[in-house]
C-alpha cells in the first residue's frame, strides 16, 4: 500500500470516529462510578506503579480521576539551576531543532507551521531561527503539566476544536495535528524574553484544564493538566537557548529532567 493511499485510509478513519458524539460517549463514561473499576486493568496494562500515587487506590472515584492524578510530593526531582530548562511533562522526547526563518519547524520529516500553530503570523516571527521540542505524553503518563522555567505569564489563548492523535502515526499520517488541534498557548516571559508553551489536545477529548491562578511562576510549578494523552510543544526565541546534547528522540523523559538551558 503506498504512502498517500495510506494517508487517506487513516485520514478517513479518524473523521469517522472523531465527532462530538463519540467523544462525549468516551468522557461520560470515564468520570462515571462504572469507569473506577477499570483502573487496576488501566495500571496494569500501563505499567503504572502504584508507589507514586499521591492517594491510596480506592479512593479515585473514577477512571478520569485516576487519569488527571497528582503525584506524592518528591516524586519528581527538579533540576536545580536558574538558567537550566526542564521537561514541563513526563513523556517521550518525540523530537526537537530548529525554526526555520520562515517559522517551519520539522518534526518525524514533516513540516509544520508555527503560525498556524500560534494562530498569527505577527507571534510566529517571535520564534523565527529559534528552538522547538515536542513531548508526546501516551495514555500512561503522569499527565499534569508544570512550568519549565520561572517566569511571567503573560498570554494563555487557545485555538482549534477537532482533535486528531498526536502519537506517531498521527504525526506521520495526520492531518498536522501539532498545529491545528486544539491547543492551549500560554506564552511566558524570562529575562526579558518570550518562550512558548503549546498543549495540544489528543483525539477525542479536547479538555486542556489551566489551573495557574499566579502571574509569576516558578520552575517546577503546577500550570493544568490535560484529561486525555497529549503533546506539548515548547517554542523559544532565535539565540536564547541550547538544547541539552545528552538528549535522545523517542526516548522517555520525567517532569523536571534537565533538557536544555538558557543562554
Amino acid at each position: 500500500m503506498t504512502y498517500l493511499i495510506k494517508e487517506k485510509l487513516y485520514r478517513i478513519m479518524i473523521e469517522l470516529t472523531n465527532g462530538p458524539f463519540t467523544s462525549k460517549i468516551l468522557q461520560k463514561f470515564t468520570q462515571s462510578k462504572w469507569s473506577r473499576r477499570l483502573i487496576p486493568l488501566y495500571m496494569k496494562t500501563y505499567n503504572i506503579s502504584s508507589d507514586e500515587l499521591s492517594l491510596p487506590l480506592d479512593a479515585y472515584p473514577s477512571l478520569q480521576e485516576f487519569f488527571i492524578r497528582k503525584l506524592k510530593d518528591n516524586a519528581r526531582t527538579i533540576t536545580e539551576g536558574e538558567k537550566t530548562i526542564i521537561s514541563p511533562v513526563d513523556g517521550v522526547l518525540e523530537d526537537w531543532g530548529n525554526i526555520t526563518p520562515d517559522t517551519q519547524m520539522l518534526v518525524k520529516g514533516k513540516p509544520y507551521s508555527i503560525e498556524e500553530m500560534l494562530g498569527s503570523k505577527e507571534k510566529a516571527d517571535e520564534y523565527a531561527g529559534g528552538k522547538f521540542i515536542l513531548l508526546y505524553l501516551s495514555p500512561a503518563h503522569y499527565h499534569r503539566i508544570h512550568s519549565p522555567l520561572a517566569g511571567k505569564v503573560v498570554s494563555t489563548y487557545s485555538l482549534g476544536s477537532k482533535s486528531y492523535p498526536v502519537n506517531r502515526l498521527g504525526i506521520s499520517l495526520g492531518k498536522s495535528p501539532l498545529s491545528k488541534n486544539f491547543r492551549l498557548v500560554s506564552e511566558f516571559e524570562n529575562e526579558e524574553r518570550k518562550f512558548a508553551l503549546v498543549k495540544i489536545g489528543a483525539m477525542f477529548v479536547n479538555s486542556i484544564e489551566w489551573t495557574c491562578k499566579n502571574e509569576n511562576v516558578i520552575k517546577g510549578e503546577e500550570l493544568g493538566y490535560f484529561s486525555f494523552g497529549s503533546s506539548v510543544v515548547l517554542l523559544f526565541p532565535k539565540g536564547y537557548m541550547e538544547i541539552d546534547q545528552n538528549l535522545k528522540r523517542g526516548t522517555p523523559v520525567l517532569m523536571g529532567t534537565n533538557i536544555g538551558r538558557v543562554k
